[in-house]
């Protein structure tokens, strides 16, 4: 057994030969470009070395501090130094792309992606100079710009990142982004984008309806439901439509730089030809009047009432006495029905206020319009209401006001329409309806200078190579 005659040291003392070893060896941590604190890691070399490394174990980058140091030192071979010093001034950016949800709000979009509430604050404030947050769109993208936290940013507990830039496309014709600006906080920019306007000329053949041969020409939706909407007061697309009936469509569009389609505009010509008779509507505005479409002699196509107040739909029981098919016995049927799938639009056949919104009995969620003290159209089934239409207020022909459903008394999806003439139903197929506005005096004259223009335009278009054609 061995034995040692160590001398025995208070504890005081012990605890003062550790504080002057620690007094020591902090200089010598800095020096060697180390630091050491409770609950962190030991890093040694240039900052954001294993930035990858820590990202990937769920840390924040770890800050460091470093002495002055001369040029060639033993303990800063490698330049570890310089590298920190630059690391700390451009962090490394990381892009993040958020997408608004129902119910979202920005701040809320922001804080949860880890930024200060506080910075998000400051961010929004200067974005309200160029955009209204509650505008923001569910689907709509958020691009944000973040730093990493700083070394004295962690040490302070501050780790969350750091905003350097909120940017979002609040339409097709302009970018808003907010970024850092120093120690003067957030500055906003809306920035107009470089689109350019072009008129595009489509046609096709029909060979089943208007919608799939228009789709299949490459016709953008919005134009396409322009289109319906246009030739809905004179035509039936159920019954007047044939096989071999064509349809030639001029409109303006405005497109990126890279030629891609940005945003499909009015429709400046359109011509359907129905078993060989052409009917060409132009696009015109008169002085001091609205924005319509009129035949070559100046009558506009407006008329009270849409014929057809949806697009796409299969005419699936017309007005008259069948067997129904719920009750199962013969029924006057004093409207018509349009098949369609669920959540269809709905529009208003003509100006007017609502009458009646609401649950109507075996007719399910049902909206009535009173359009003059001769005319009402009524819909029934709607799987819901549009937001606003209610008792009282006034709507516009062709505004949305419902949505195909199968409420009420009913076996599928369908709209049912109904048109009074002073208080009693009729076929809406029979009734003859007052024509809008026929061009007189200067506004015809306008109007001529106005159709020779697209007419040259339609030459160009439909003669040679601008036009747009299906694969």
């Amino acid at each position: 057994m061995f034995t040692h005659d160590f001398p025995t040291v208070r504890l005081k003392y012990i605890l003062k030969i550790a504080f002057a070893a620690a007094i020591v060896a902090a200089p010598l941590a800095v020096a060697t470009g180390m630091t050491l604190w409770p609950g962190a890691t030991w890093h040694s070399g240039p900052i954001g070395q294993d930035l990858e490394q820590d990202q990937a174990r769920g840390m924040h980058a770890v800050g460091y501090a470093a002495g002055a140091m001369t040029a060639g030192s033993e303990a800063d071979p490698a330049g570890a130094l310089a590298a920190a010093e630059e690391s700390e001034a451009q962090p490394a950016i990381v892009r993040q792309t958020l997408i608004v949800a129902r119910g979202d709000t920005l701040m809320g979009l922001l804080v949860d992606a880890g930024i200060d509430r506080r910075e998000a604050h400051q961010a929004i404030t200067a974005l309200q100079e160029v955009f209204r947050p509650r505008d923001l769109r569910i689907g709509q993208g958020i691009e944000l710009s973040l730093a990493p936290a700083r070394g004295l940013e962690i040490q302070n507990g501050g780790a969350q990142p750091r905003l350097i830039s909120v940017g979002l496309q609040p339409s097709v014709e302009r970018d808003v982004q907010v970024s850092r600006e120093g120690d003067a906080g957030f500055m906003a920019r809306s920035i107009e984008r470089p689109l350019e306007r072009r008129t595009v000329g489509t046609a096709g053949t029909i060979e089943s309806n208007l919608s799939e041969a228009g789709q299949a020409a490459g016709m953008p939706v919005k134009v396409l439901a322009e289109l319906i909407r246009m030739y809905s007061f004179d035509v039936d697309f159920q019954r007047d439509l044939r096989t071999g009936d064509r349809f030639e469509v001029l409109y303006n569009a405005l497109f990126e730089e890279t030629g891609d389609l940005a945003k499909p505009e009015d429709i400046v010509y359109a011509a359907l030809t129905l078993s060989g008779k052409r009917i060409e509507l132009y696009h015109f505005q008169p002085k001091g009047g609205t924005v319509d479409y009129y035949d070559p002699k100046g009558d506009s196509v407006r008329k009270t009432l849409m014929r057809t107040p949806i697009d796409g739909a299969r005419l699936s029981s017309g007005f008259g006495k069948r067997r129904h098919p719920v009750l199962g016995y013969t029924k006057m049927h004093r409207g018509v029905d349009f098949a369609a799938p669920r959540g269809t639009p709905i529009y208003a056949a003509g100006d007017g206020v609502i009458e009646s919104a609401g649950r109507n009995g075996s007719y399910g969620k049902y909206v009535r319009i009173r359009h003059n003290g001769t005319y009402k159209t009524a819909y029934a089934h709607m799987r819901r209401i549009a937001k606003g239409v209610r008792k009282g207020k006034r709507v516009r022909q062709g505004q949305v006001i419902g949505y195909v459903g199968t409420t009420g008394r009913s076996t599928g999806p369908h709209l049912h329409y109904e048109v009074l003439v002073n208080g009693r139903q009729v076929s809406p197929r029979k009734i003859k309806l007052p024509s809008g506005e026929k061009l007189k005096g200067k506004k015809l004259q306008a109007f001529m200078v106005r159709r020779a223009e697209i007419d040259t335009l339609r030459a160009e278009h439909f003669d040679g190579a601008l036009l747009v054609k299906a694969d």
